[in-house]
């Protein structure tokens, strides 16, 4: 294979001499990468000598992992590449200005400017003129005629302004992704053993040769070969397609693979692919991600283009997969519609389509305006001489319309959306919110419920044993050593240190006096820091015992709830160590500890005893109890695969209770949740006594509330039919009020999340924001409409899963982003209040003005110049208004809330109303008022005059001050509140208003300005400022006495979701998960939906009007991926909510009964 990167194979002479220097060639390591199995097993022992051998040829030590010297690090990485795939390069900053000139828009005006600056340089010679129907030029004329080509030239001009406007957004926006894809990128670190020591690495740092310590919850960072593994199971499906967990042993399958997830159990493996050289990156390769082959795939025909293209949906699953990976390594932002942006880009198109009816009817009426006075009533003949003039008044007239076209249409807002996220996103990072998907910020503003975990993210995730129950005694706090038996003490010692990962340590604080440093699953760390505390040395234990000695492992995962651990006892025969939940361990122990450390019967009478007396007390102080106990095998070895028989009549040693302390700052933020209308749930995997008592000190639930606390198994008999099938209705009878979910599985939560989502009652449909840290939350978290993972307890696969990273693993971040989606909605609709307000005037004056003077009072420039202040810089001023506590005190506004209430349609049509009244009185009535010369009816090349000076002047100023008044958006009167906080918002206006200053002033021909004097500049703004008191009389309005406004930019309509599915333009991530088939697969039953909900309607008599609307794919169809056999089924129609899908199909009664067709 050819190189790929400057970092594969260096082709020299001294490349292959240092290849020698290692007992394997890339090429070697690659090929025995890409076998599986028994083919990878037979070429690593009939090859390679085995694994050992392997390491030796890769001069690493299996045990103590490389030396760790720069030389040998240095010269790994020539040989063998480094670990990272090279990015695409981002687009340069002429790519982008190439990109924003092909704006349709852009593009007729241009032509249009070239037309009239090459017409203007012809002119006939006098006595012609006059038959062309222009004045004679006096000499002082000649003058402003030369300057004819000034107008082509300035709207050019114009246009190359904003064109550099928009490229440098798009530039600085894709600066940002890129910060943040390398920050995310940054976050990632592995366990690497280097010199006999775990130090933890940035996965771009790993080598070839390297020995990593993988564990549940991983993603494998580089290819490699199992040289030591506990109970082992990989998630293999994001290369191969397979959803089912492969089995890792020494001895059937070591191969591992980059881009592949660990979901249970531990080992150590050699890394023997990185980069560009491991499965992922030869994917990557293929698919062109490298920038080599983005070069030559240039430099191909296009017709090949199209075949490197089609490769990718070969790779369905793969697809899914690589494109999370791309997340990652190419670091190029996903181009994703959220429900904002939805309802933007359709009003958007709403008003460009008015926009150009009115700018195609402007320039028809111009020019039969033309043509019938010309020729018609003044009977003028068509001189050939004369065309280039008619054709220089024609090029006008068309400027004029596409210059209505260009105000009408708000291409504002995309830029003001992505200023808002990409300035929220930054400030986000600030509050410990580190955002993966830009739509996720604003989602969250929408959020109506959270499920959040207990541990780390209610908890401060430190947790300490304070109370034991050892040999018949129950301690209130940690016992002293000498009041336990010997053998006790050792058995505790001993079950804890071995049973337990041995990546989980304590160090010594960072600064003196500090806490000691908890590394690794905390629950586990707890119980080494009981260790310690009661004066005794784990590590001394795990030095008698390395990981080599284990028997056999059987690691926690939800499932089991359990960890267990087998070792060979000196003597002959097998000792294995259990720890888990207390209720599950205690069910399979027959015999327990007693004070002198006999193991003496344990009746089921006795465990009720403990349970009541020991466990429930410990659980409802908040504490989370873990049992320990041990089982001698002396007798022959028993069947280790039989995990049932195994793991019965244990002995126990020890109860103990484990505190995790409440995060001081959480009570404080569910207050605020519950104000902002966010219900908060917790759903945990403790005992449901522990987590009432946590649910109450966080003020989840109150004493004598009416709230649900449920355990898993509860939750399932309420919600499951006896098929075991989850039915919506009961789901929906039980998730209103539950609060807390005690001993759930992923599967629960699941569940419950999706149940939530679907669900339809309410008045509105919920948005559910889910955090997770587990491998087993991935589900959840990708079902979630909002993702959280913990940055710091997070799992790899969590990670990945997740929308937003909470870096500092605190339910406090989770509000405020809450608070952030809150702001960046509320500055969108400030921003659209101002720009429509703007588009309504500008239309509505150059159309009117055009066809009754003939001539638009507004020029082309001019109309940029506005252009450019509306959408650009306002966009900048309003979408950068920091958010306020005000935000949370209302409540969530829902997905189907439109985006302008009828607060801010009256605010628009208001100040529309009062700028159309001045404007018109100005250019019908100006010239009397302020005792100057009439600008209408001006021929071709006149001078600029005062007079449309004024109104261009006034028409800016009173934008202006109209920006101020779109700040508040909810009526509020105190439009300046704040004003000083948004340093932006205060430079923007002041910027535009001393740039208006200098165009009035020395703008001259270019903008069609003339100098005004002073009291002609306090006229206007005093019209100005009259915006703001005009403001104060339309916030005195009642809103609710204007019943005739309408809203607009509604949510986009179920039905529309579904004909978006079809184009593929703007899909939710769960159908972005769909392969074709499935799409049209559920498209199918979307119809079928449609014509149940029609036949429901019939049937009941309902209204017809609104009834038929089609559900969402997300919203009832819970997209999961299907084998061909299995059926899916739907959910009930909503309007009527006792008739599923698949009754009304089988139901005999359903003909066409109302006699009507059925579609």
């Amino acid at each position: 294979m050819t190189n790929t990167t400057e970092h594969a194979l260096p082709a020299n002479s001294t490349a292959e001499s240092r290849e020698k220097e290692f007992g394997l060639t890339v090429m070697e390591l690659r090929k025995l990468m890409e076998l599986r199995s028994t083919d990878a097993l037979i070429q690593i022992n009939d090859h390679h000598g085995g694994v050992m051998n392997l390491c030796s040829k890769l001069r690493t030590n299996p045990v103590e992992g490389l030396s760790g010297s720069p030389a040998d690090l240095e010269k790994r990485k020539q040989v063998f590449g480094h670990n990272l795939i090279p990015p695409k390069k981002p687009k340069t900053f002429l790519e982008l200005v190439w990109e924003a000139l092909q704006d349709v828009t852009l593009i007729i005006l241009e032509i249009a400017a070239i037309i009239s600056l090459v017409l203007s340089f012809y002119r006939p010679h006098g006595e012609e003129n006059e038959q062309c129907g222009l004045p004679i030029n006096s000499p002082e004329d000649e003058g402003e005629a030369e300057a004819g080509w000034i107008e082509g030239a300035a709207i050019l001009f114009s246009v190359i302004i904003v064109v550099l406007v928009t490229a440098f957004n798009d530039w600085s926006k894709e600066k940002q992704f890129r910060g943040l894809q390398n920050r995310i990128e940054k976050e990632q670190k592995f366990s690497v053993i280097r010199n006999g020591h775990i130090i933890q690495l940035p996965v771009a740092e790993i080598v070839v040769g390297d020995i990593a310590q993988i564990k549940y919850g991983d993603l494998l960072p580089a290819d490699g070969i199992l040289i030591q593994g506990n109970d082992l199971k990989i998630d293999e499906s994001s290369l191969t397609g397979e959803s089912d967990h492969v089995k890792k042993s020494l001895e059937r399958d070591p191969m591992l693979l980059s881009g592949t997830h660990v979901m249970e159990g531990s080992g150590r493996m050699l890394v023997t692919a990185v980069g560009v050289n491991s499965q992922t990156g030869i994917i990557f390769t293929l698919l062109g991600a490298s920038e080599e082959e983005e070069e030559e795939k240039k430099k191909k025909a296009k017709a090949q283009d199209g075949v490197a293209l089609e490769i990718q949906p070969l790779n369905s699953q793969e697809g899914i997969d690589s494109e999370e990976k791309e997340k990652k390594v190419v670091k190029l932002p996903k181009k994703e519609k959220s429900v904002l942006q939805g309802k933007l880009t359709r009003l958007a198109v709403q008003i460009g389509k008015a926009g150009l009816i009115m700018s195609a009817v402007t320039v028809l009426i111009l020019i039969l305006y033309f043509v019938i006075d010309n020729f018609v009533i003044q009977r003028k003949p068509w001189l050939a001489e004369c065309t280039p003039i008619y054709i220089q008044y024609f090029v006008k007239f068309f400027i004029i319309g596409i210059t209505v076209l260009v105000v009408a249409v708000p291409e504002g807002l995309p830029l003001a959306v992505t200023i808002s996220l990409a300035y929220s996103v930054k400030k986000m990072m600030k509050d410990n919110n580190l955002v993966r998907h830009l739509d996720a910020c604003e989602t969250m503003g929408n959020a109506t419920a959270i499920c959040s975990d207990k541990t780390g993210t209610l908890t401060m995730n430190r947790m300490t044993v304070v109370q034991a129950y050892i040999g018949n005694t129950h301690y209130r706090q940690v016992p002293s050593p000498d009041v336990l038996a010997p053998k006790v003490l050792d058995l505790l010692v001993n079950g804890i240190s071995i049973n337990s990962a041995y990546t989980s340590k304590i160090l010594p604080p960072e600064k003196e006096g500090g806490l000691p440093r908890q590394v690794g699953n905390k629950t586990e760390c707890s119980l080494l820091g009981f260790i310690i505390d009661l004066k005794q040395d784990y590590q001394a234990v795990r030095s008698e015992v390395p990981e080599e000695k284990f028997y056999k492992v059987y690691t926690f995962n939800s499932a089991r709830k359990s960890m267990s651990t087998v070792i060979q006892k000196p003597g002959g025969g097998y000792r294995m160590y259990s720890k888990g939940a207390s209720e599950i361990i205690l069910r399979k122990c027959n015999r327990i500890l007693d004070k002198n450390g006999e193991a003496v019967p344990f009746k089921s009478t006795d465990r009720d005893e403990v349970v009541r007396t020991v466990i429930e007390p410990m659980a409802s102080e908040g504490l989370r109890t873990i049992c320990l106990a041990y089982r001698d095998f002396n007798d022959v070895e028993p069947p280790w695969d039989h995990e049932n028989e195994i793991l019965t009549e244990l002995t126990c040693i020890a109860v103990v209770g484990i505190e995790d302390p409440v995060r001081p700052e959480v009570p404080d933020a569910i207050a605020k949740c519950r104000r902002a209308g966010i219900t908060v749930r917790m759903v945990t995997g403790d005992n449901v006594n522990t987590a009432r008592a946590i649910a109450t000190k966080c003020g989840i639930i109150a004493p004598g509330d009416d709230f649900l606390c449920l355990e898993g198994k509860e939750f399932n008999r309420l919600i499951r039919n006896e098929k075991g099938e989850v039915e919506q209705e009961k789901l929906d009878k039980i998730w209103p009020k539950l609060r807390v979910l005690a001993r759930s599985s992923p599967t629960d939560k699941h569940t419950l999340v999706k149940g939530i989502i679907d669900s339809t009652v309410g008045e509105q449909r919920q948005v559910v924001a889910v955090t997770g840290d587990g491998t087993n939350d991935g589900p959840a978290l990708k079902k979630a409409d909002v993702g959280f993972a913990m940055g710091i307890a997070g799992t790899d696969v969590a990670k990945e899963a997740s929308d937003i990273i909470l870096t500092d693993d605190n339910f406090t971040s989770i509000v405020k982003a809450v608070m952030w989606g809150r702001n960046v909605y509320d500055s969108i609709s400030k921003f659209l209040q101002f720009q429509l307000t703007v588009n309504v005037v500008a239309v509505i004056v150059a159309f009117t003005g055009a066809c009754i003077t003939q001539d638009s009072p507004l020029k082309a420039v001019q109309m940029l110049w506005v252009n450019l202040i509306m959408d650009t810089f306002a966009s900048l001023a309003l979408a950068t208004e920091p958010p306020t506590d005000s935000l949370l005190k209302r409540r969530p506004y829902g997905r189907n809330k439109p985006l302008i209430s009828r607060t801010m349609m009256k605010n628009i049509l208001g100040h529309a109303v009062y700028q159309l009244t001045i404007i018109f009185f100005l250019v019908f009535a100006g010239e009397k008022f302020f005792d100057i010369d009439s600008g209408r009816n001006a021929p071709l090349h006149s001078p600029p005059s005062q007079h449309y000076t004024i109104v261009f002047n006034t028409f800016v100023l009173m934008q202006l001050f109209n920006e101020i008044n779109s700040r508040k958006i909810h009526g509020e009167r105190n439009v300046f509140g704040g004003i000083f906080r948004n340093l932006i918002f205060c430079s923007v206006v002041l910027g535009t208003f001393i740039s208006q200053i200098i165009i009035v002033e020395f703008g001259g021909k270019p903008f069609s300005c003339t100098k005004l004097s002073l009291s002609q500049w306090f006229w206007c703004l005093f019209i100005g400022i009259g915006e703001l008191l005009w403001g104060q009389v339309i916030s005195t309005i009642p809103t609710q006495s204007l019943k005739f406004l309408k809203e607009a930019g509604h949510g986009t309509a179920k039905e529309e979701i579904t004909r978006d599915a079809e184009g593929l333009d703007e899909i939710d991530h769960a159908e972005m998960e769909l392969r074709r088939g499935q799409i049209l697969w559920f498209r199918g039953l979307n119809r079928i939906q449609t014509q149940i909900d029609v036949i429901n309607t019939f049937q009941t008599g309902a209204n017809f009007k609104g009834v038929i609307k089609r559900p969402t794919m997300g919203q009832h169809l819970d997209v999961k991926h299907v084998p061909s056999s299995s059926y899916v089924t739907v959910p009930p129609v909503k309007s009527s909510p006792n008739t599923s899908v698949p009754d009304a199909v089988s139901s005999p009664t359903l003909g066409n009964q109302s006699g009507q067709s059925i579609p």
